[in-house]
């Protein structure tokens, strides 16, 4: 099975109004563990805009994939977005994004996975999912007794949300719509004082 091309015929997952309420809110002053070591903070980043994809688990060596996965609407693809957000990196930091994935996967798993797949941006591990809880309440599905997240990306500007991208579906299109959305803002006439 090739993980980084997405099958024909997936289910699509639907709009269930589960991240209405994201929109305007401020990104909670919270600290992840990361693949390239120590924390990163969702606040304090090093660009004007943070771009922070999440979804449910990648695959790869060792990485229990349940035999339903493809038609569970919304599960596949998490490696496919993933190297589409690594081949758009260098126009998404030039547009002065910081680009981060996160997923409550094992972080041991999430670093094989940078390694192997040549990630060159940090995933957090929110092994924890405080991000169900509020203010964001991101949402999550349950296969074989595991919760994970559903798949969706944030865009903040300056700690605020700014941009929803929820239901994320192709999600080896996501990269490319973020990228139009922050080429958007940057061409768009500042506001009158």
């Amino acid at each position: 099975m090739d993980l980084t091309r997405l099958p024909a015929n997936l289910p699509e997952p639907i709009d269930d109004g589960a991240c209405d309420h994201l929109q305007a809110l401020d990104v909670p002053a919270l600290e992840f563990r990361s693949t390239a070591g120590g924390h990163r903070s969702l606040v304090d980043v090093p660009s004007r805009s943070l771009v922070l994809f999440v979804y449910p688990q990648t695959g790869g060596p060792g990485v229990d994939i349940p035999d339903d996965w493809d038609q569970i609407p919304g599960a596949r693809g998490c490696t496919p977005q993933s190297c589409a957000f690594r081949d758009h990196y260098a126009e998404l930091s030039a547009l002065e994004a910081t680009v981060y994935g996160l997923s409550s996967q094992p972080l041991y798993q999430q670093r094989e996975f940078v390694e192997r797949m040549h990630i060159p941006f940090p995933l957090l591990n929110d092994g924890a999912r405080r991000l169900t809880d509020a203010p964001l309440r991101l949402p999550t599905f349950t296969v074989r007794e595991q919760v994970l997240y559903k798949r969706v990306t944030l865009v903040a500007e300056h700690g605020r949300i700014t941009k929803v991208f929820y239901p994320v579906f192709p999600s080896d299109e996501n990269a490319s719509n973020v990228l139009e959305y922050l080429r958007a803002v940057a061409s768009a006439p500042a506001p009158a004082p």
